[in-house]
């Protein structure tokens, strides 16, 4: 499991937004939202592949979290590995690499 910089950005970036509006349920997501990444490496292939991944020359898959407008966790698998490249919240607009 590899969470690239830019992944690890969007992590501390989201993080802090949820903190200055409720510091315990920002870290409930935090604790969450890892738990679910960490998982991606059990069965990488269970996600759909990303709208966004027209923009790669590899797939790029998206997982979902949380509960009802939900995170959008976007990785790949790269020579076996799972890297994390992006996170969202699902009102951003989509990706644009």
């Amino acid at each position: 499991m590899i969470i690239t910089p830019n992944a690890a950005d969007d992590l501390t970036a989201s993080w802090i937004w949820l903190r200055d509006r409720n510091p315990r349920a920002a870290d409930e997501w935090l604790a969450g939202i890892r738990n679910m990444i960490l998982d991606l490496g059990a069965m990488p292939e269970a996600h759909p592949i990303a709208q966004e991944s027209k923009a790669f020359d590899l797939p790029i898959r998206r997982a979902l979290y949380g509960r009802g407008t939900r995170w959008r966790v976007y990785y790949a698998v790269i020579d076996g590995a799972v890297q994390v490249l992006h996170i969202r919240h699902g009102r951003r607009s989509d990706w644009q690499p």
